[in-house]
């Protein structure tokens, strides 16, 4: 029976240990960080993959029915070329940069959690969390920009189905179905001499139609729903990264009081233990 009590209680002591040892692991976690991680991993992944796939479409829509001869529109496929490129750069780029801020975060927190420890930030640790803090603002910025410019596509799609829907509409004059139009040359896609360049009436209905039309629109809100989650994600961080690197700076300087403190205790007793030493050697 002994023996079996003490097993118990060594399992018991085995069990209270790892969980205070999950317990101690989960506290070290950056759960901002990480969330903000997910939400950028998120955001970029749906403005790169909904985006490629959105101007590959919108491609095809304008040699179909916009812009017949190939030499119209050889601009403005290059031009989507390069942007299809630039999309796998900006998510190779995001993807390492949200790991580094996630390993920043995992830095910063430990360093907060062992204020009163032996561990000690660095000068050059408290650098690059402000250059991190700087370079996400500047990115912060340009997402700004591309969340803006991703907003684009969704108007001129939408000018496309509202007017697709009017065409519908019971209140429209049937007779008047072959005025009603859209005209791409206005929006500068394609230049002025481009055949068609417009379409109107059954055709521009056709277009509605068509999967192609109905795919690039929808996967344009959501590329730019996943622009704006990126900056929601940058902003996030934006504040984590500064609340780190002003965490970082007071364990420095709460640091180097320590230090200094720890000097005078020594010399102090230093000074005392003179007196004590002399009076035994003259003794």
């Amino acid at each position: 029976m002994e023996t079996l009590t003490q097993e118990n209680q060594d399992q018991k002591q085995d069990a209270s240990g790892c969980f205070e040892c999950c317990i101690k692991c989960l506290g070290g976690v950056p759960y901002a960080s990480l969330v903000a991680t997910i939400l950028c991993f998120s955001g970029v992944a749906l403005f790169c993959g909904c985006g490629h796939v959105a101007l590959t479409g919108t491609v095809a829509i304008l040699e179909s029915h916009f812009s017949t001869v190939a030499s119209d529109h050889a601009m403005l496929t290059d031009v989507i070329q390069l942007m299809q490129y630039v999309i796998y750069g900006i998510a190779s780029f995001f993807f390492l940069y949200g790991i580094i801020l996630l390993a920043e975060g995992f830095y910063t927190t430990s360093a907060v959690k062992e204020l009163h420890s032996e561990f000690k930030t660095t000068i050059c640790g408290r650098c690059i969390s402000g250059l991190f803090v700087f370079l996400t603002y500047i990115l912060g910025v340009a997402w700004l920009g591309v969340f803006g410019f991703s907003a684009v596509p969704v108007f001129l799609f939408y000018n496309m189905w509202s007017t697709c829907a009017a065409m519908r509409s019971s209140v429209v004059n049937v007779t008047s179905i072959d005025s009603i139009c859209v005209d791409v040359r206005q929006y500068g896609i394609i230049p002025w001499n481009a055949t068609p360049g417009k379409a109107c009436g059954a055709a521009l209905g056709d277009i509605c139609n068509t999967s192609e039309f109905y795919l690039s629109y929808h996967l344009y809100i959501v590329a730019c729903a996943g622009a704006g989650a990126t900056v929601i994600a940058l902003i996030h961080f934006l504040m984590i990264l500064s609340a780190n690197w002003a965490y970082l700076k007071d364990a420095s300087q709460m640091h180097a009081y320590q230090d200094i403190k720890m000097k005078e205790e020594r010399e102090l007793e230093d000074i005392t233990s003179r007196p004590k030493d002399c009076l035994n050697s003259y003794t």
